[in-house]
């Protein structure tokens, strides 16, 4: 397009229908970006756009016959597509409906349309001029086959917007999910179906989803494309194979002939009434095997004949992979759909000769649980390095027939979406060194390039924060208020993600503020406030056991927070994009007491004190005030007030080597003084002093040894703390070698073995290891804490082992799934890691080497922790120990 005048665009009327929609869309895209429409040509002439299916397109047929463009690359293959200039025309040719549509969608894409510029109002930046550079691009075949997304746990969040803005999930609803899915380059969809049937409530939802090209399914619990609602509504009878075998029969064989002229795939094998599992017990097996069996000769009766040629699958959710191995099987055709632990851990992978199946596998994937330890609805918390190092696992174990996520509302989980869908295209696009360039061009394409970089770190530092811990989970005694200064970090984190954010957003152009907002503003500011919320209650709650008058300050900062979160999710749902978005944030999520989200946010209880009328002088420090000339820890004593008015407080040191930041005041409430250490004129060795303020004490130690540890980390306060990716030395064996994570997990980034598809070795003969080389001035016993993902035990027969050693020792063989009870995986998914503590000897004071070999591969290491007698509780664990 230049000179106020659009390429016109040519498609056959013989080709799909959905590539004809699509063409349209293609129009409409061309005229966001330029204000200019163009024509729909009636004939193919110069300068056009030719949208077209091989085998469906005339003109584009004629094209491959006069060998003006080459298809062999192309042609018969699965969702590929080719465009080229060819004759001063630009040529969108596919394999088949959906190789065609995603061409004309990609065309969109490059010109400035992003696939949210609905779903998220990401603005489209104006052009005077559009031009195709010369040349021939082939994308496809995807990845893996079927790529898509599940709408689930949609009350009161996507149910009350639908409700507002559609009346109910019918298919103009559904116009806006399709599309949405197609041009991310997805084909699948399972509906929303809390209170809803996708194929009953509107007949022409499936119509038009097959007419435009998205392949529908039903979930792991509403077999042969019948939804849950639909039994509810008609079904005659319990829902028990065993007691009412033919009324099931007759409600399936309904379901699968209403839709047999659409493009599905059919769930087969049964779960309880309301996903839920069968009648416990091995009896199940021979039953659900007969289950299957009918379930095939109802597909053979009213689908195809062969029942072999129609898409299937079987979901291995919860209990139902406790059949598979238990030796319940299914025809080879039937894809094996494994699923993940609800909390993004895959429990099982193809096997060697699982590979072999006709049916393949495909993976089941949660951004959004409704179910325990406890729900998480509310925001995204899903980092992608995470979704990288797992679903990678899927693709390189083979399981790429299927992928499917389970997105909640849709609406909070953008980002991840966009990179699930991207990482099932073209898995090698995206190794996990180039997670950062995926957030990096993401940013780039909604905001353009002035700001990526900065949007990219942000929605990166959110995303991990928010996915140390779901926010559903945190409460006021998660992060200390005592140990590390951790509570102070963690809220200091949040508090300059959102203060960039903020910033920011008045940088960029005012038509892009509401997506920033809803991309990357909110979610960090949505969880920075809670986050805050929980520890300020902690605070209160702590300051009321030690009599301070501010405690009731605080009562009032967690009330004002509280109010600060309806707030915000008034603007979200009120105010934003003028009332969009209505409803769409209408989860709740504070106040959890069980598993179940509370029927309204409830504020953390606070304490308000009667104050005493007269002042009095009260003094706390956090622990020990033990200093090294290494790390020169912060450390402080408060000083506040237990009653009314004001009080004077003096504080001495009793060495001059003390420095305090405050030696005396009034205050009326609370004050901090700081404690320091003049290092210049502190003794060698170990120093003893004191603070004296009133009647309290506290203790000072200073340590300054004679000796300067050099190229170590160099042990303090009764620990070494190091992460995992700051090894000293790095040994491979051969192919197997440890690699870094960029940027995942709760603090830093992690290091895992590789090849992923590796054999288990046992140290130290072949086995790779990280050298981690430390001064420790303690000899004795030291425990060795491996803090690593809650990755599972996803190849049968086999653990999740690694080795600890020190120096020259025997390496030490740990299975980080030795103790995979129900409490232990709980414990790991709620705190997004699995601590692995091993016992070892340090035979004398002075430098040594810890060694973590692989055993197994997959593991994935984020942090080390040496505790040699002085390690305090922590969410985190202690920050990083120094290294000269």
């Amino acid at each position: 397009m230049r000179g106020g005048k659009a390429a016109a665009i040519y498609v056959d009327p013989a080709d799909w229908p959905g590539v004809i929609r699509a063409a349209g869309d293609l129009r409409a895209d061309v005229a966001r970006v330029t204000g200019v429409t163009p024509e729909i040509a009636a004939t193919v002439g110069g300068g056009v756009v030719i949208v077209g299916t091989i085998g469906r397109s005339p003109a584009i047929d004629r094209l491959v016959r006069e060998r003006k463009i080459d298809v062999s690359a192309v042609a018969e293959k699965w969702e590929t597509f080719l465009v080229q200039v060819v004759d001063g025309n630009l040529v969108i040719a596919g394999s088949d409906k959906r190789g065609t549509i995603y061409g004309v969608y990609d065309l969109s894409e490059q010109i400035g349309v992003s696939p949210w510029y609905w779903w998220a109002d990401v603005p489209v930046r104006h052009r005077d001029a559009l031009f195709v550079s010369p040349g021939r691009t082939v994308e496809g075949p995807p990845a893996v086959k079927y790529r898509g997304i599940f709408l689930n746990d949609e009350a009161p969040a996507l149910s009350g917007w639908v409700k507002e803005k559609y009346g109910t999930y019918n298919s103009e609803f559904y116009k806006k999910v399709f599309e949405l899915v197609l041009r991310m380059k997805g084909n699948y969809l399972w509906p929303a179906m809390w209170a809803s049937a996708f194929n009953e409530d509107d007949p022409q939802s499936p119509r038009i989803a097959d007419e435009w090209g998205v392949v529908m399914g039903t979930t792991h619990h509403e077999p042969m494309l019948r939804a849950q609602q639909e039994w509810k509504r008609h079904g005659q009878g319990p829902w028990d194979y065993t007691k009412n075998d033919e009324m099931l029969r007759k409600f399936w064989a309904e379901g699968v002939a209403r839709n047999k002229a659409y493009e599905s795939i059919i769930s087969i094998g049964m779960r309880g009434d309301g996903d839920m599992p069968m009648a416990r017990g091995d009896a199940n097996i021979p039953l659900l095997e007969s289950i299957v069996a009918d379930q095939r000769k109802i597909i053979a009766e009213q689908v195809n004949p062969n029942p072999a040629a129609v898409p299937q699958l079987w979901a291995l959710y919860k209990e139902v992979q406790e059949y598979y191995e238990k030796g319940m099987r299914v025809p080879d055709d039937v894809t094996l759909l494994w699923s993940d632990d609800n909390w993004g851990n895959i429990r099982r992978l193809p096997t060697p000769d699982e590979r072999k199946r006709s049916g393949g596998a495909g993976i089941y994937y949660h951004f959004d649980y409704v179910g325990g330890p406890r729900n998480y609805k509310w925001i995204d918390t899903n980092p992608i390095p995470k979704v990288n190092e797992q679903m990678t696992l899927a693709w390189k174990y083979g399981a790429d027939r299927i992928w499917i996520v389970n997105v909640g509302d849709l609406k909070p989980m953008e980002f991840p979406i966009e990179y699930f869908l991207s990482l099932a295209w073209n898995p090698a696009r995206w190794p996990k060194e180039r997670t950062g360039e995926f957030t990096r061009l993401w940013a780039e394409r909604e905001f353009g390039p002035a700001h990526a970089a900065g949007i990219a770190d942000l929605t990166s530092r959110y995303l991990k924060y928010n996915g140390r811990r779901k926010p559903e989970l945190i409460d006021p005694a998660t992060y200390s208020l005592v140990n590390y200064d951790e509570a102070d970090r963690v809220v200091g984190e949040f508090h300059a993600v959102v203060d960039e954010a903020e910033k920011l957003s008045l940088k960029l152009p005012e038509n892009a503020r509401d997506a920033f907002f809803e991309l990357v503003l909110h979610p960090a500011k949505a969880n920075s406030q809670v986050t805050e919320l929980y520890v300020t209650a902690g605070r209160n709650r702590l300051y009321a056991e030690q009599g301070r008058a501010s405690t009731n300050d605080y009562a009032t900062k967690v009330k004002a927070l509280f109010q600060a979160d309806a707030d915000l999710t008034k603007y979200y749902n009120e105010v934003l994009a003028g009332g969009k978005w209505s409803h769409m944030m209408d989860q709740t999520h504070i106040g959890y007491t069980m598993w179940q989200e509370p029927r309204q946010n409830n504020m953390p209880a606070v304490k308000e004190l009667e104050l005493p009328a007269a002042p009095e002088l009260g003094a706390w420090a956090p622990g020990d005030l033990a200093f090294d000339v290494f790390n020169k820890p912060r450390r402080y004593i408060d000083v506040f007030n237990k009653g009314r008015g004001s009080v004077e407080f003096t504080a001495k040191a009793s060495a001059p080597w003390i420095v305090l930041s405050q030696t005396h005041g009034t205050i009326e409430k609370d004050a901090r003084i700081r404690v320091a250490v003049d290092w210049s004129n502190a003794p060698k060795g170990t120093s003893e002093g004191s603070v004296s303020i009133g009647d309290k004490q506290f203790k000072v130690t200073a340590f300054s040894p004679a000796v300067v540890p050099s190229k170590a980390f160099v042990e303090a306060d009764g620990y070494v703390s190091i992460e995992a990716e700051h090894f000293t030395a790095k040994h491979d064996a051969g192919a197997l070698k440890w690699e870094k994570i960029e940027d995942y997990g709760r603090t830093l980034s992690a290091m895992t073995t590789t090849p992923s598809l590796a054999e288990s070795v046992m140290p130290p003969a072949a086995s790779p290891y990280l050298e981690y080389r430390m001064y420790l001035f303690t000899a004795g016993p030291a425990e060795v804490q491996a803090m690593v993902a809650p990755t599972l035990n996803f190849v049968p027969g086999r653990g999740l082992r690694f080795a600890v050693s020190f120096d020259d020792q025997p390496p030490q063989v740990v299975d980080a799934l030795e103790h995979n009870t129900q409490r232990d995986w709980e414990g790991s998914v709620r705190d997004s890691i699995r601590t692995i503590k091993s016992t070892h000897t340090i035979a004398a004071p002075g430098y040594h080497t810890l060694k973590i070999w692989m055993v197994d591969p997959a593991l994935v290491l984020e942090k080390l922790v040496v505790n040699t007698g002085g390690l305090k509780p922590s969410y985190l664990g202690p920050p990083e120990s120094y290294y000269h």
